[in-house]
């Protein structure tokens, strides 16, 4: 891992995250396995900053890793990591897949939670991934139920792997298929 980089995300702004997200390439498939260390970079506004808080850095509950396994060739699962009373556990399943980004167009490595029923999948959350070095990734997480709330970039950082994968969790969200909600493409 390049902790060079991952200390030079953590001082850029939400702008410049963003405008630095469109430069960089999306990790292949086959590459993003394991779990990996995740935290919240500068958030686009207030609201951002506090429920990020609340979700993800919650002293009683923090948010440890993403982690993934390919599955085939064109996608895999995913999962993300609490600690919790001493334990880990493992919440909030996803599928994955490169997909067109909302921001440029561009592959990103695309995480979709709305295959499975968590309050992640609910809230349509989406997070889009691309490689800032090696073992260093930077992710654009969105959510909400307008196209507007889901414009919203929320950047995280991923370093690792740092452990294998736990296994997989979650029930799948019944005929689920992907849509314009998860895949918008490109903002106009």
């Amino acid at each position: 891992m390049d902790t060079h980089a991952a200390d030079e995300l953590r001082r850029l702004d939400n702008s410049d995250l963003l405008a630095l997200f469109t430069t960089l390439e999306a990790p292949a498939i086959a590459e993003m396995e394991g779990e990996y260390t995740a935290a919240l970079l500068a958030q686009p506004n207030l609201f951002a900053v506090v429920t990020g808080k609340v979700a993800v850095a919650n002293p009683l509950g923090p948010w440890l890793c993403k982690a993934f396994r390919p599955v085939d060739a064109n996608g895999g699962r995913g999962y993300n990591t609490f600690g919790e009373f001493g334990q880990v556990r493992q919440r909030y399943p996803m599928r994955t897949l490169l997909a067109p980004s909302r921001y440029d167009g561009a592959p990103a490595y695309t995480l979709i939670y709305r295959a499975y029923i968590s309050m992640c999948g609910s809230i349509n959350m989406v997070d889009e991934v691309r490689r800032a070095a090696p073992g260093v990734y930077l992710g654009l997480g969105t959510w909400g139920f307008t196209d507007s709330q889901r414009r919203v970039p929320r950047p995280f950082l991923l370093t690792g792997p740092v452990g294998p994968y736990r296994g997989d969790i979650g029930i799948a969200r019944p005929a689920f298929t992907t849509s314009s909600r998860e895949l918008p493409g490109p903002l106009a």
